[in-house]
């Protein structure tokens, strides 16, 4: 290693090299994790839902998961979106619009038992999922 009086344009050009054997930031800099999100890097992201699906859950856990597959508004791709509350499926029907957001699984993967499914139904047609399971609110009528 260079470590000589006149040595700073060679320690500089050396570590902007070896940077991008850093896979995350080789991913950062070429936006990589940005292109592939079906979110394209927003919060949340609003959709149609074409069907439900119940998703068995991993071992060691036994049940069926109730999702939806939404088609995003913004860019047509499809997703697996968690309907989390109890008897919250029962609230969503095909057709409605929905609010999806990041289900909060590590580095962007689905969250605990569900596989495959990263995202999580928050609002139905603009009112609240949660208030609609706690019977605070009523689904409006389109």
């Amino acid at each position: 290693m260079a470590r000589g009086l006149f040595a700073a344009r060679k320690l500089e050009n050396d570590r902007k090299k070896f940077r991008w054997k850093d896979k995350k930031y080789a991913r950062r800099v070429l936006r990589l994790n940005i292109k592939a999100d079906p979110l394209e890097g927003a919060p949340q992201a609003r959709g149609i839902v074409l069907e439900k699906v119940g998703v068995e859950a991993k071992q060691p856990n036994s049940a069926i998961r109730k999702c939806v597959r939404v088609q995003l508004i913004k860019n047509g791709r499809q997703v697996s979106a968690f309907c989390p509350g109890d008897g919250a499926i029962n609230f969503i029907d095909e057709h409605d619009e929905v609010v999806i957001e990041r289900i909060g699984g590590a580095m962007g993967k689905s969250k605990g038992d569900i596989p495959g499914v990263r995202f999580q139904v928050i609002k139905v047609n603009n009112v609240s999922l949660e208030e609609l399971v706690r019977g605070r609110k009523d689904k409006p009528v389109r």
